[in-house]
C-alpha cells in the first residue's frame, strides 16, 4: 500500500513538474543560453580539478619550465570562462523564473474571473489572495532555482566522478560507500517534504485570512475590544507557521549533516585504499590529490541535490495548488443566442433554489411577473431568499427547479454576456475600485464612454455636486474601495455607473438606510431618474422607500407569501401591514 501511493506520488509530480516546464517553453532562449552556462560552469570545475595532478606532479616535483608558463594563464582562463557561464546561469534562470512565476499569476488570476459565485462562496478569500501572493513565489523554486542546482551540481558530480575515474579507477571504489547512502538520504526526504509542504501552503492562506479579516474591520476591533483576541488567533496561526517552517529546516539540516558524515567516511576509505602496500609507490602525489579533491568537491553538490528536495516539494506543491484552480470549470454558459436589447418583460415560473455548498434551500417555488417598465419591490425578513432571486437574474446561480423567463423565452438559450449586458446593478455594499473617478463610473465594457457622457451620468446621479470639488474632478484617484470618499458619495457613483450602462433590468439593494438626510434626498432623485422607463426590482429594507412601487412582493422561508401594491397589501392585514406598523412606530419613536 505504501509504495503504491508513494507511486502515485511520482507520477503526480512528475506530471505537474512536467506541466510546469511546459511554462519555460515560452522563454526558450534564455533558458538555451541558462542551461549552456550550466555546462560549462561544472565543466570548468572538473577540468580545473583535473589539473592539479600536473600542477603538482609537473610543477613542484619535475619542475617542468612549459607548466610552470602555462598553468597560470590555464587557471585564469578556466575562472575567466566559468565566470561568465555562470552570470549567464544565473541571470537566465532569474529570467525564466520570474517570467514563468508572472505568467502562472496571470493564468491563476485569468481563472478566477471565469470562476462561477458558488467558488467564491465555499472558499475563504485569503486562500485566494495567498495563491497569487505567497503560491506562486514557491513555484520559481520549482520551476528554475531547483532546476539550476539540478543541472549544475549533477553536472558537477558527473564531471568530478570522470576526474577520479580518468585520474585512477582504483581509488574511485571508496565511491560505492557514498553513493548508495546519498540515494536513500534523498528518498526519504523526498517524502517528507512534500508532506510538510502542503501543510505550509494550506496554513499560508490562514495566515492570509486572518490579517485580512483584522484589517478589514479595524474599527469592529477596536470598538468591542477584540484586539487581545486577535492577536492570539493570529499568534497561533503564526506559530504553526513556524513549527512547519522549522521541520523543513530540521529536515533539511539532517540529511546536510547525514552526507557529510557519509562523505567523510568516503575520504577515508579513499586515503585508506590510496596508503595500502603496493598501491602508494604507484600513485603519485598529484593523481592522490586530484582524487581527493575531486571527492571533496562532490560532498558540496550531493549537499545541495538533496537539499533542493525542500524547494523542489515546495514548488510542486503549490504548482499542484495553482492548476488545480487554473483547471477549475469555468461559468456554464450553455447559452448560443445573443440578446440585443430586452423588453424588460422578466417571469419567474416555479422557481426553486438549493445551494449546493451546504443544501440550503434558498427559494421554493417562487412564481412573479414583473411588467415591462415597471417597479417590484421584495420585502421580508433577512434570509427569506430576496437576495437569492435577484442572483438568478445576471445567473450567478442557476435555478434547481423552474425557469425564468425573459421577454417570453427562457434565459439560459442566452450567452452570458449579452443577458448581462441587459442588467444594472446598484448593492447596498457599494464596490468602487482603486482608479479614478471616472474610470469607476465608465467601468469595464464602457471604458470607450466620453467624457461627455461620464459628466451627464454624475449629473443625472446628483454626483457631480461633490466630484467638481476633488482636487482633479473626474481624475481624481478614490482609493481603494472609494474609501476617500463618504457613503452617500460611492452610492452616487454606484448610481451613475448604473446611469451610463443604460441597460433596461434594474437591480437595486436599499442603500440609503445609513445615510444622512441631505444624502438619501439626493440618492432617492437620482434613483427616481435611473428607474424611469426600466424594469426595476428593489430590494427594499424601508417600507417608505417603496410605497410607489407597482408591486409588492412580502417573501418568507423562500415562498412569496403577498403580492400587490402598498395600499392593498395594507388593507389585506398580513405579514406587509405588521411590518409596516413595526417601521411605523420605530419611526415615531425615533423621532
Amino acid at each position: 500500500m505504501s509504495t503504491q501511493k508513494v507511486t502515485v506520488w511520482d507520477i503526480r509530480t512528475w506530471r505537474t513538474y512536467k506541466r510546469l516546464l511546459g511554462y519555460t517553453k515560452r522563454f526558450r532562449t534564455a533558458g538555451i543560453i541558462a542551461i549552456i552556462g550550466m555546462i560549462i560552469d561544472p565543466a570548468c570545475l572538473s577540468l580545473f580539478t583535473n589539473l592539479l595532478q600536473p600542477l603538482i606532479d609537473n610543477l613542484f616535483i619535475a619542475r617542468d619550465p612549459h607548466t610552470i608558463f602555462w598553468m597560470p594563464i590555464w587557471i585564469i582562463g578556466i575562472f575567466a570562462v566559468r565566470g561568465i557561464a555562470s552570470y549567464c546561469t544565473d541571470y537566465g534562470i532569474a529570467y525564466v523564473g520570474r517570467n514563468v512565476v508572472q505568467a502562472i499569476r496571470i493564468d491563476v488570476f485569468a481563472a478566477y474571473l471565469r470562476l462561477p459565485s458558488t467558488f467564491f462562496a465555499k472558499e475563504p478569500s485569503g486562500q485566494q489572495i495567498s495563491r497569487i501572493t505567497y503560491t506562486s513565489e514557491q513555484v520559481a523554486a520549482a520551476s528554475s532555482d531547483s532546476l539550476k542546482v539540478a543541472v549544475t551540481e549533477s553536472l558537477t558530480v558527473v564531471g568530478l566522478l570522470t576526474v577520479m575515474l580518468y585520474q585512477s579507477a582504483y581509488l574511485a571504489m571508496a565511491l560505492l560507500v557514498l553513493v548508495p547512502c546519498v540515494v536513500v538520504i534523498v528518498t526519504v526526504i523526498s517524502r517528507r517534504y512534500r508532506k510538510i509542504s502542503k501543510r505550509i501552503q494550506g496554513n499560508m492562506g490562514t495566515v492570509t485570512s486572518a490579517v485580512e479579516e483584522a484589517v478589514a474591520a479595524n474599527r469592529e476591533v477596536r470598538i468591542y475590544g477584540g484586539q487581545a483576541y486577535e492577536g492570539a488567533r493570529f499568534h497561533e496561526i503564526a506559530d504553526r507557521q513556524r513549527r512547519l517552517n522549522l521541520k523543513v529546516s530540521a529536515t533539511s539540516a539532517a540529511s546536510s549533516a547525514t552526507i557529510q558524515t557519509v562523505g567523510a567516511m568516503a575520504l577515508a576509505v579513499l586515503v585508506f585504499l590510496g596508503t595500502r602496500p603496493g598501491v602508494i609507490e604507484t600513485i603519485t602525489p598529484g593523481v592522490f590529490t586530484a582524487v581527493l579533491t575531486a571527492m571533496g568537491g562532490m560532498l558540496p553538490s550531493l549537499k545541495r541535490l538533496a537539499g533542493i528536495q525542500s524547494n523542489l516539494q515546495k514548488g510542486v506543491s503549490a504548482a499542484e495548488d495553482l492548476f488545480a484552480i487554473i483547471d477549475e470549470p469555468p461559468e456554464v454558459d450553455h447559452g448560443t443566442e445573443e440578446f440585443g436589447r430586452t423588453r424588460g418583460d422578466i417571469r419567474f415560473e416555479n422557481v426553486r433554489l438549493v445551494y449546493e455548498r451546504n443544501a440550503h434551500v434558498a427559494l421554493r417555488g417562487v412564481d412573479l411577473v414583473c411588467a415591462p417598465g415597471t417597479v417590484t419591490a421584495l420585502v421580508g425578513r433577512s434570509g427569506s431568499g430576496k437576495s437569492s432571486l435577484v442572483s438568478l437574474l445576471p445567473r450567478f446561480y442557476e435555478p434547481t427547479e423552474g425557469r425564468i423567463l425573459i421577454d417570453g423565452r427562457d434565459y439560459a438559450q442566452y450567452t452570458l454576456a449579452s443577458l448581462r449586458r441587459q442588467i444594472a446593478w446598484v448593492g447596498q455594499h457599494v464596490v468602487l475600485f482603486d482608479d479614478t473617478v471616472a474610470a469607476n463610473i465608465a467601468y469595464g465594457e464602457m471604458a470607450g464612454a466620453s467624457e461627455a457622457e461620464i459628466v451627464a451620468a454624475a449629473q443625472a446621479a446628483n454626483a457631480m455636486e461633490f466630484i467638481e470639488r476633488l482636487p482633479e474632478g473626474l481624475n481624481t484617484r478614490i482609493g481603494q474601495g472609494g474609501n476617500s470618499l463618504s457613503g452617500g458619495q460611492r452610492q452616487r457613483l454606484a448610481i451613475a455607473r448604473a446611469i451610463l450602462k443604460n441597460a433596461p433590468v434594474l437591480v437595486l439593494d436599499e442603500a440609503t438606510s445609513a445615510l444622512d438626510t441631505e444624502s438619501e434626498r439626493l440618492i432617492q432623485d437620482a434613483l427616481t431618474r435611473l428607474m424611469r422607463d426600466r424594469t426595476t426590482l428593489v430590494i427594499a429594507h424601508r417600507l417608505s422607500t417603496i410605497e410607489h412601487a407597482d408591486q409588492i412582493a412580502v417573501m418568507e422561508q423562500g415562498r412569496i407569501i403577498e403580492l400587490g401594491t402598498h395600499r392593498e397589501l395594507l388593507d389585506m392585514g398580513g405579514q406587509y401591514a405588521a411590518l409596516h406598523r413595526m417601521q411605523f412606530h420605530e419611526q415615531a419613536a425615533a423621532g
